[in-house]
């Protein structure tokens, strides 16, 4: 898994990029649906050509394994 460890608070982070605004609203609506199906929401920062997705889980103050399976089923949105 390719993922960053940030801190303050500790997450995990991934940029996507994309050829466009387009493409990169698209794969953000996709991790937001995961989002939603299994109730663990990340933060999403969409720009042009690209996506940044931070998971941690603010109860526990970082990162748990839902947060590292979330991780790896986001990867998978890319197919």
């Amino acid at each position: 898994m390719d993922w960053e460890t940030l801190e303050n608070p500790k997450r995990l982070a991934k940029t996507f990029r994309f050829k466009d605004f387009r493409e990169a609203l698209a794969f953000a609506n996709r991790v937001g649906e995961l989002a939603e199906r299994e109730n663990h929401h990340p933060r999403l920062t969409v720009e042009w050509g690209r996506v940044t997705v931070e998971w941690w889980t603010h109860s526990a103050g970082g990162i748990t394994e839902k947060d590292r399976e979330m991780a790896r089923l986001t990867d998978a949105l890319l197919g």
